[in-house]
């Protein structure tokens, strides 16, 4: 599903290079969970850019599901994430403008998918929130928020889900249950997970664990 290639980035410091990633070189099969781990400034949340398009690396490649996400035009790589992937990040990331349906409705509508709003109000059910589907972001509690981020996610049924931190504005209590609700979806849509965090009981949960340290995969 994931293929990094000797992945690097590097970004101008002064007057020098800023090395924030080196020669990263990891698969993640279909259907894994991955957890990514190391302490902060290890390049995790960079790593988890590339990975997805979003940023471009300074050398390397990176494959989705066998395509060079690096030989495409921008276009072409928001329309394979728009196919491919879901995201969770840790600062929800919902849409202030728009109520908890609209948020999950949103990428549905963009991807032309027909039924958009009964769909995503059973996912607000799945989660929990069938009683919120017309609230604001700044009606619900954080982890009400992460909770619609959770359904706008699986809405889609993506084949690879991107989870940066997903418990990092959560308190203990609120954080666990995002996490448990987060695993059983994933596992119900037998989705890939790649999941970056600095909790290594959390990623003790996944299949296996990738260690950062200086930019540096040294596990």
């Amino acid at each position: 599903m994931v293929e990094a290639d000797a992945l690097g980035k590097e970004v101008t410091s002064g007057d020098g290079r800023l090395v924030i990633l080196h020669e990263i070189s990891f698969k993640v099969m279909a259907g894994e969970a991955v957890a990514i781990v190391g302490a902060s400034g290890s390049g995790k949340s960079t790593l988890l850019g590339l990975l997805a398009g979003l940023d471009v690396p300074t050398q390397g490649s990176v494959r989705l599901a066998g395509r060079d996400i690096n030989a495409l035009d921008e276009d072409a790589r928001a329309g394979l994430r728009g196919a491919m992937l879901g995201f969770v990040f840790q600062s929800f990331q919902l849409l202030p403008p728009l109520t908890a349906l609209e948020n999950v409705m949103l990428p549905l509508e963009l991807a032309g998918r027909a039924g958009a709003r009964a769909d995503a109000a059973q996912m607000l059910a799945r989660v929990g929130l069938s009683q919120r589907l017309g609230h604001y972001p700044k009606h619900l509690s954080g982890g009400e928020q992460q909770r619609v981020a959770l359904a706008r996610a699986f809405a889609a049924r993506p084949g690879l889900l991107l989870a940066d931190e997903p418990t990092g504005n959560l308190d203990a209590a609120t954080g666990a249950s995002i996490i448990d609700l987060m695993f059983a979806m994933n596992a119900e849509q037998g989705t890939t997970l790649v999941l970056v965090t600095h909790d290594e009981a959390i990623a003790r949960r996944c299949g296996r664990l990738l260690k950062l340290r200086s930019g540096a995969l040294i596990d």
